[in-house]
């Protein structure tokens, strides 16, 4: 199959941790893991003209990620968030307002690129503002042969039942984690059995996957015609940044290759736990995990 290009849309940012800082942001972490995985990974996102941005450029080049989808905002700071991580070594974020990526306004190169893009991996986060959320779907309306994946990655207060709606309606795929699931089972009357409330959201949106992470507990991948359902693997974990990043990268390449539930689930689940294991949301990735690796 030939090299598959992604799109990570929205926030690019640097978590800041009690001893260190990495640069994140679900949808550049996914566009890293892609790339990490065989596929050719994009983050399109927005950063300040400042000293984060310009470590942000080096950093991506240092890891062979294309920068050239990432405007500058000469107003507005570059991205950041305050983790926490608990004794398991599960983040909790902190996202403070009114940066870059809030401005999001895609620019003609942007919206070549999205028309001959495989995928798109979209969220919540990036959709918090006015103008990104126009971006976004201005970029999603371009792509009309991307398979696009909404990971809603609900953070604080970023979030509306009416951008839950839209997303899913414009989504391919869905992924949720089972806090998540929790919400949106409570805000759309979902049934309380999480294997049923996933789905429902299925038929109800017309879903090709629909896809529930439940961290050390395993992970449920739906389709039309088939599911799987992982019990978790004992997995030492440095931090679990990324992870979720990860599983969405190659579940993406793994559906695309034309792999069955079960083995998009298990590779998935495999990747997700190299990160786990591992400091930071973009650690290095073991060749035999790339996807032109899987039998």
């Amino acid at each position: 199959m030939p090299d598959l290009t992604a799109i990570g849309l929205g926030e690019i940012l640097w978590d800041v941790l009690p001893d260190r800082s990495t640069l994140g942001g679900a949808p550049a972490n996914f566009a890293y893991h892609v790339n990490a995985l065989g596929g050719t990974g994009v983050p399109l996102s927005r950063i300040g003209d400042d000293k984060l941005g310009r470590q942000t450029l080096d950093a991506l080049l240092a890891k062979n990620v294309s920068t050239r989808h990432l405007s500058l905002d000469p107003d507005h700071p570059t991205g950041t968030v305050l983790a926490k991580l608990d004794p398991e070594g599960v983040a909790t974020y902190t996202f403070p307002d009114n940066v870059a990526w809030d401005f999001l306004a895609p620019t003609p190169d942007d919206l070549l690129l999205a028309a001959r893009a495989d995928i798109i991996c979209f969220g919540t986060l990036a959709q918090r503002s006015p103008a990104s959320r126009q971006a976004v779907r201005t970029v999603l309306r371009h792509a009309p042969q991307a398979l696009k994946i909404f990971d809603a990655n609900l953070r604080q207060h970023f979030w509306d039942s009416a951008t839950l709606r839209t997303s899913l309606a414009l989504a391919d795929v869905l992924k949720l984690n089972d806090a998540e699931l929790d919400t949106l089972t409570t805000l759309f009357c979902l049934p309380q059995n999480p294997r049923a409330a996933m789905e429902t959201l299925l038929h109800r949106y017309d879903l090709k996957l629909a896809v529930l992470t439940r961290g050390p507990h395993g992970s449920l991948v739906l389709s039309p015609q088939n599911a799987s359902d992982l019990p978790g693997q004992p997995t030492p974990v440095a931090d679990t940044i990324g992870a979720g990043d990860a599983f969405t990268a190659a579940m993406a390449l793994a559906y695309l290759h034309g792999q069955s539930t079960d083995q998009i689930n298990r590779y998935a689940a495999n990747v997700a736990a190299n990160v786990c294991a591992m400091p930071g949301a973009m650690p290095d990735m073991p060749r035999e995990l790339r996807i032109d690796a899987q039998g």
